[in-house]
């Protein structure tokens, strides 16, 4: 597989870069759920098709990632699923489903996976679980009251990734997820136990919960049942984390 990328997520792909030939995967695009400009997003679209142009020639699969979180499902009734219509919460989730639209308009043979909030070593300055590991340190958390999030081991992500691709997807979108959101308040509360810290907590009124459908997901990778996936996943992902980049 060939990996277009160097951030984050395309060095945790590295470990199957010699896996699954006539693939290209595409971790190179706008990560920034907020803070993003328009020039940035019609950068990463511009990279798309691009790549996809590529594709298209040489016969490849392209593999599209887009996102499961808040941006993408935050309005949804019930579980964000893959085969309902999506109106997106944020200017964020509208690019990467504008972007999943024009991937599929394209017509070259793609995979489309929209991701839970990765978690592991050597995460982006920006990305959550840094930023509130970062103000927990600091003493003062910003929140969104009753704002959740499906929180996912970047390995456990690889892994599933893998399992998808060697089942020969094509013209599809799966969500890549834990399943099980969890309040932001839990997820601050055990990384300032964890430090030893009791951080001010400065509340906004603009959170929202949601939850992300793994049916899909499961029915396609059976093997997701035994990898411990459950409302105190996100205990170990944390835990992880902080024994991989803060020990």
């Amino acid at each position: 597989m060939e990996i277009v990328g160097t951030g984050f997520l395309a060095r945790s792909l590295r470990p199957l870069a010699g896996r699954h030939p006539g693939t290209v995967a595409l971790a190179a695009g706008e990560s920034r759920t907020s803070g993003a400009s328009d020039a940035d997003f019609a950068r990463e679209a511009a990279l798309l098709r691009d790549v996809a142009k590529q594709c298209a020639a040489t016969g490849q699969r392209l593999v599209f990632f887009s996102t499961a979180a808040t941006g993408m499902y935050g309005r949804a009734e019930g579980p964000g699923r893959e085969d309902t219509p999506v109106t997106p919460y944020t200017p964020y989730g509208a690019h990467k489903l504008a972007l999943e639209e024009q991937l599929r308009d394209s017509g070259v043979d793609h995979l489309i996976l929209r991701l839970a909030h990765l978690v592991g070593p050597h995460g982006r300055y920006h990305q959550l679980i840094p930023t509130l590991f970062r103000q927990v340190r600091e003493g003062a958390v910003a929140m969104h009251r009753g704002a959740s999030r499906d929180l996912i081991r970047v390995s456990d992500a690889i892994t599933i990734i893998d399992l998808l691709l060697a089942a020969g997807l094509r013209a599809d979108t799966v969500n890549v997820a834990s399943g099980f959101a969890v309040p932001v308040e839990d997820i601050v509360d055990h990384l300032a136990g964890a430090l030893g810290r009791t951080p001010r907590k400065e509340y906004v009124d603009t959170g929202v919960r949601y939850d992300i459908s793994t049916e899909k997901l499961r029915a396609l990778v059976p093997q997701v049942a035994d990898m411990g996936f459950g409302p105190d996943y996100y205990r170990l992902v944390l835990n992880d984390f902080l024994a991989a980049d803060h020990a």
